[in-house]
């Protein structure tokens, strides 16, 4: 049996060692410790995260944990009978009273989301800290392990961090080898309200969130009064921090509430937390989890375990996940690839240097990321994944629908990470319930269900802004539409059936919204009142405006949606009563139009935007994330698509530009999505760095964080989508390798990249062209692989691989 187990784990080491060589360097390094959060290390076991500094007087830990938010279950309807506004806004919009219509559309508003909340942070304070030198910083991404390391006054000093999924802990190993060891104290603050104690070799934090807040930018309430406490109500929580030495010694609790650690050469600090959540519908308080005895029972069990079984622990479940994509952009200049990842990302910006192994590090970051925050069940990654460090934090951190959350996501199936999708795909069912009532009160829709621009870990659906928010953001009820399209998306990657038919429900729900939705004007099927997510348009009197009808957007999530389910149907062999509808609906809706400066035009009118370069590009929707546009079948409309963004030119938020990478790819651009890609990857200074040379706008962090700016996560994930667009396109029918390649990617390799139809991918490529790939069916199927301007025919048995050989 050792015999054996000794050859397998040899075998498993060649691999991860060919693994590691095939993508290259992925380790984040600098050489100082971090001062603002957006020079700060982020780790997650997909609920529990964490915000490294590593600090050597004192190493501050931010702490999060992604159930933590304000408020409490959905109750009742803010504005009843909302709907009955509609007959007065759309008399408005065809007598073309827009100021007017914008006015009544305030009417079809109800509350907020909640806030996602900080938990706390750990500050280990050092006592001795005179002579610092040899200082480095990592997250090194293959095994989702940061460190600092550094000498202390003539003795080597380390601290490794991770987010244990298997054991739910949050564990750090502080080493020395100064025989005086180590002498230091460990603090815990929140700043929600919360008691603290520490005994035997523990701090416990017990605390809770408010049953009620507004966003920051809400200018009805000062921000003292945006949060509403009781501690009967809200999610409660607590935090348990243990030290552990080798022998049990150097480690005394004091009543104050903190730890301190005096003369171990080695100590192990172990972090874990529960909330009291227990799902969007029940009270986190009279139905809540027992989070005090969730926590306790997984300190217990991770205690017991040394630092290395949880390390190997670790490493090997993430792992799993993390090394099924392997990508091989070329080598960077080695003295370029010596310097810290920030200096590397300043250079790359400045100096337009060419650095590949960046570029590469940036896609597997995004893969981490969703790794690091995406695995609890019903509650996927927030607009900051799982990382927040304010009360009040830029909108909210909540689930933005109108792009952000599905952006979140459009990297998961394309780059071999499904399972963290399922956060997502859980939390749709919870809209669909919320959204009924949405559909019905707000939009008088008795069938199916809707969402509006924002929600939160309560699945709110209605449209935000209190009867005062600004149509452009507030009034618009599309977000279900879109949402569910991630349903046939996952369908198509996997050919899971069972799960098709499991959540079929879910997809026609919100295809029933948008049928009902819908109006007839000028013969055509459209949506009024409707807007284009946070843009305006000029009337030809000069009114910037939001409210309008038959808006592109509109029609082409509305057509997305009825494709798929309609798509669903046949699948299933179901519903075919229902399928006629969707057919006989598809073929009368609003079609596309071309305005006068060879755009795809927005707007029912030819009119033009109120900012020509505005962020958000939603009636492109249909070229992406979307199906219907193509190069291929609607060459018109994807010439109109290209145009549309070369007036919107290349200057834009993180996230806009996340998904101008993808848009440009489905053109087959390779130049611009590539030229786009860099745009992503413009260095910009954290937001409180005031120095002359700091950099703003959107891009990237020195983090490797996406800069919308502030922080947004959604950059991240599009960016690292957009890589793939640019590798690999697919259709329930065909594969299509290296359909956006640049120039500055002439040679390569990449393995393990999905498709539809339910294929993994391997190829690498010279001059632009594929010289072998490896294509294997996962549920058995036909396919057709396009490459280098030629189409081979596939047909696998599930399981079975083809190899393509050509120089």
């Amino acid at each position: 049996m050792n015999h054996n187990r000794h050859i397998t784990f040899l075998i498993i080491a060649v691999l991860l060692t060919t693994a590691s060589a095939l993508s290259r360097n992925l380790t984040l390094h600098y050489d100082k410790p971090a001062e603002f959060f957006e020079e700060a290390l982020v780790i997650g076991n997909g609920t529990l995260g964490a915000t490294i500094y590593g600090g050597t007087s004192s190493d501050q830990i931010s702490l999060n944990d992604i159930t933590l938010w304000s408020g409490e279950p959905e109750n009742g309807v803010t504005t009843p009978d909302a709907y009955k506004a509609l007959p007065e806004i759309r008399s408005l919009l065809d007598s073309a009273k827009y100021r007017e219509a914008d006015m009544a559309n305030r009417k079809i508003q109800g509350h907020y989301s909640q806030n996602y909340q900080p938990l706390g942070r750990l500050l280990i304070q050092y006592d001795n800290t005179k002579d610092i030198s040899g200082y480095k910083r990592t997250l090194d991404l293959n095994e989702a392990v940061a460190a600092t390391r550094y000498t202390r006054d003539g003795y080597s000093f380390s601290t490794e961090y991770l987010a244990s999924a298997p054991d739910s802990v949050i564990a750090l190993k502080i080493t020395t080898d100064n025989p005086d060891g180590i002498k230091a104290r460990l603090y815990f603050d929140s700043l929600l309200p919360h008691s603290t104690r520490a005994h035997g070799k523990a701090i416990e934090a017990e605390g809770y969130a408010a049953y009620q807040s507004y966003p920051n930018y809400y200018d009805g309430l000062k921000d003292s009064d945006k949060h509403l406490y009781d501690p009967a109500r809200g999610i409660h929580f607590l935090t348990v921090i243990k030290a552990i030495t080798p022998d049990g010694k150097g480690v005394t609790a004091y009543p104050t509430g903190d730890i301190k650690i005096d003369g171990p050469r080695e100590v192990t600090i172990l972090i874990t937390d529960a909330t009291s959540f227990n799902g969007f519908d029940k009270d986190p308080v009279k139905e809540g989890r027992d989070y005090k005895a969730i926590a306790n029972r997984r300190m217990d069990l991770a205690s017991k375990k040394s630092y290395e079984d949880m390390r190997s622990a670790h490493i090997a479940d993430y792992r799993h996940f993390f090394d099924r994509v392997n990508l091989d952009l070329g080598a960077t200049d080695p003295q370029i690839a010596a310097l810290p990842t920030d200096v590397q990302l300043r250079r790359y910006t400045e100096l337009n240097e060419r650095n590949p192994e960046l570029e590469a590090l940036y896609f597997q970051f995004g893969r981490y990321l969703l790794i690091s925050c995406s695995r609890t069940p019903g509650v996927p990654a927030n607009l900051q994944g799982l990382w927040n460090e304010k009360l009040l934090p830029p909108w909210s951190s909540n689930y933005t629908s109108n792009i952000n959350l599905q952006e979140n996501y459009w990297g998961a199936e394309v780059t071999n990470l499904s399972e963290m999708h399922d956060p997502l795909l859980g939390f749709i069912e919870n809209l669909s319930k919320t959204g009924r009532t949405t559909a019905s009160n707000y939009y008088g829709v008795d069938s199916g269900w809707c969402l509006g621009h924002n929600t939160d870990i309560w699945a709110m659906t209605c449209p935000v802004g209190l009867n005062g928010g600004d149509p452009s953001w507030a009034s618009w009820n599309m977000g279900g539409a879109w949402v569910a399209t991630h349903i046939w998306e996952r369908y198509q990657f996997t050919k899971d059936k069972e799960f098709l038919m499991r959540n079929y429900p879910l997809l026609r729900g919100a295809a029933e919204f948008c049928i009902e939705w819908l109006i007839e004007k000028d013969g055509k099927l459209m949506t009024s009142p409707g807007t284009s997510p946070e843009n305006k348009f000029m009337t030809p009197d000069g009114y910037a405006g939001a409210t309008s009808y038959g808006n592109t957007s509109d029609i082409a999530m509305t057509r997305e949606c009825l494709l798929d389910a309609l798509a669903a149907t046949r699948e299933l062999g179901i519903d075919k009563k229902f399928a006629s509808q969707l057919s006989a609906t598809i073929s009368r809706l609003q079609p596309y139009k071309i305005g006068h400066n060879g755009n795809l035009q927005e707007w029912y009118h030819d009119w033009p935007d109120q900012d020509p370069r505005h962020r958000h590009q939603s009636h492109l929707f249909g070229l992406y994330p979307g199906h219907h546009l193509s190069v291929d079948d609607t060459p018109q409309l994807a010439a109109a698509a290209a145009r549309t963004l070369e007036i919107k030119g290349d200057e834009t938020t993180g996230w806009s530009t996340g998904w101008r990478v993808n848009l440009y790819a489905r053109l087959r651009d390779g130049k611009n999505a590539y030229h786009i890609y860099r745009k992503l990857l413009n260095y910009i200074s954290p937001d409180n760095y005031r120095g002359k040379d700091a950099r703003r706008g959107g891009g990237t962090y020195p983090n490797l964080l996406d800069a919308h700016s502030p922080f947004q996560i959604d950059g991240n994930f599009g960016g690292s989508a957009g890589v793939a667009e640019m590798l690999i396109q697919s259709t329930p029918e065909s594969i299509t390798l290296l359909p956006a390649i640049p120039d500055d990617w002439s040679e390569g390799e990449v393995k393990g990249l999905c498709a539809r139809g339910g294929f993994t991918v391997d190829f690498a490529w010279k001059d632009g062209k594929v010289k072998s790939a490896t294509v294997t069916s996962r549920s058995g199927g036909a396919t057709k692989l396009h490459y280098n301007g030629t189409t081979k025919k596939l047909r696998l048995k599930p399981g079975q691989s083809v190899d393509i050989h050509l120089m």
